[in-house]
């Protein structure tokens, strides 16, 4: 068996983007030999500097962004990084396909999808995790400057270097050998020095799987 290729995704469980993004990439694992390793980032943390430029009902949402993250990075802490994939899944799942409104139920609903101790729910309004979920999240901005949101992901680049990016920004979220030939073209851009940026305007919103 091939050596597996590492992809480390940073994600915030309530952007549509990230969550159409990450389906790629777990699409991508069947098809090339690459491990997705989860992270937090946080869309409230990477906002909270330019609130007052923001529509208040973005800062509202922004404000509730909180309860998510800091349930996934919990999560983390006590149970390792093997626990963030499957609570993403059950958190973007209800949120985005099911389109179920962001509670203290979705969140228990999603940690019981996840098979992980229900407890974990009370992280959601303490801020005993704040500074672990700025870690986190600083660690995957560093990468990519401030100037973009998430998702981030971080794959081999040119000479056993590591690059990151903002995106791919893509929706439906690619399947098969689609997913395949957009990976392959991910790696290949990565490993060209001095490469920025390819961008278009987004004309569609997202979309998601049944």
């Amino acid at each position: 068996m091939p050596e597996k290729t590492v992809a480390d995704f940073w994600f915030d469980p309530r952007c549509p983007w990230a969550w159409l993004t990450s389906r790629w990439m777990l699409e991508v694992e069947k098809v090339r030999p690459v491990e997705v390793r989860w992270h937090v980032m946080s869309l409230a943390v990477l906002n909270e500097s330019k609130l007052d430029e923001l529509p208040e009902e973005y800062r509202e949402m922004l404000a509730a962004a909180w309860g998510p993250v800091r349930v996934c990075i919990a999560a983390e802490q006590k149970h390792g990084p093997e626990a963030l994939g499957p609570l993403y899944t059950a958190l973007g799942t209800r949120l985005h396909n099911r389109g179920e409104e962001l509670s203290r139920e979705l969140l228990s609903a999603a940690l019981a999808d996840a098979e992980l101790p229900a407890d974990l729910v009370e992280a959601a309004e303490s801020t005993e995790y704040d500074e672990a979920v700025r870690a986190s999240h600083k660690e995957g901005i560093d990468l990519v400057g401030q100037e973009v949101g998430t998702p981030v992901i971080s794959v081999p680049g040119a000479d056993g270097s590591r690059t990151a990016f903002f995106g791919p920004v893509v929706t439906p979220a690619p399947k098969g050998e689609a997913a395949a030939k957009l990976w392959d073209g991910t790696l290949m851009v990565a490993s060209t020095p001095g490469f920025y940026e390819i961008k278009r305007t987004r004309d569609v919103g997202p979309v998601f799987d049944d």
